[in-house]
């Protein structure tokens, strides 16, 4: 009896630790219903939440894995994930919309769902509504313990990044090269502050106003919309200028003609390493949703917690034990 017991209790951590798409079946039956219905009302009363949410997500996974610690706020002994540089300009729609759907579940069923859990499946329901493809979110994540400012240098890519450098960054985190243009697909949706890309259209070089590289009737376009951007810094262009609110290959497809706004974007098409992807999901979008899907999975499993490794907040901006 004295080995049973443990051996029992290794079975239940065991199947604790599994992630799975039913994980809520039986302790939150509309877990999939409410996410669904918050993300909807959202999405449609601010289109930009699908792009503001899969970035969230995005920066979520790289750093701690995920675990919804990005959600955690700053407060007077602890500077937060969220309030680090590379974080600074993710859309609050996205923390909001993830706190409501919180809220939701609580109500419906309190201290089951993690917040990591619905970062998770908010990012595929909100891909799937804006045409993007479907792909399997399994869950039974915990929310982290740790959210720090100070771990989030080197664990995502930034605009002064080398090819050489984000692909080691990448490769680091378990991603091929395929993966990585595959995930820079999200570029499809969503918007860039002029701030980030004002280096390729004002004072390029000594030679060039701006980057030559870039479409010239683009330039003409990005410049009027930046020209006050120092004094206003909400200034931002769509990342993909032709269909902006649509998930599709447009961006693939802008990339060759010099639409592509972002250094890392023409970095796609101009690498040799790169740029036979680009050029395969710019002439087939189920060869770019089927990688998407791939890689967004794989993404998803980045060092969850599960069991005891974690826990599930009451709220996603605080730790347990100060929000009680």
């Amino acid at each position: 009896m004295g080995f049973l017991i443990p051996f029992l209790l290794f079975l239940a951590a065991a199947a604790d630790a599994k992630l799975t798409p039913d994980y809520y079946k039986a302790t939150c039956p509309d877990f999939e219903k409410i996410i669904r219905e918050t993300i909807t009302n959202k999405q449609l009363t601010t289109p930009t939440t699908a792009a503001g949410v899969l970035r969230l997500f995005i920066h979520d996974c790289f750093v701690e894995g995920c675990d919804a610690s990005l959600l955690i706020a700053s407060n007077s002994f602890n500077t937060a994930e969220r309030d680090a540089d590379n974080n600074l300009s993710l859309a609050g729609d996205a923390f909001d919309v993830i706190t409501r759907a919180k809220v939701a579940l609580e109500l419906s069923c309190p201290q089951i769902v993690s917040c990591a859990d619905i970062v998770a499946q908010a990012t595929r329901d909100l891909v799937t509504m804006v045409g993007g493809p479907f792909y399997t979110v399994r869950l039974g994540r915990k929310d982290g313990l740790v959210s720090k400012a100070s771990r989030v240098a080197g664990n995502l890519p930034t605009l002064t990044m080398t090819m050489d450098e984000i692909l080691t960054l990448f490769a680091k985190k378990g991603f091929t090269t395929q993966e990585f243009v595959a995930l820079m697909g999200a570029h499809t949706i969503g918007f860039s502050h002029c701030k980030e890309f004002t280096n390729r259209i004002f004072n390029y070089s000594k030679t060039c106003a701006h980057d030559p590289a870039m479409n010239p009737t683009y330039v003409a376009g990005l410049s009027k919309l930046c020209e006050n951007y120092t004094t206003d810094d909400a200034m931002a262009a769509f990342n993909d200028v032709m269909t902006p609110g649509k998930f599709d290959n447009m961006y693939y497809r802008n990339l060759p003609r010099g639409l592509g706004l972002l250094s890392v974007d023409q970095m796609l098409v101009g690498d040799s390493r790169t740029r036979p992807y680009v050029i395969q999901y710019a002439n087939d979008q189920k060869a770019f949703f089927d990688a998407f899907s791939h890689a967004m999975e794989k993404l998803s499993l980045v060092e969850v917690k599960t069991g005891r490794k974690g826990e599930v907040r009451s709220r996603c901006d605080a730790f347990n034990s100060l929000s009680n």
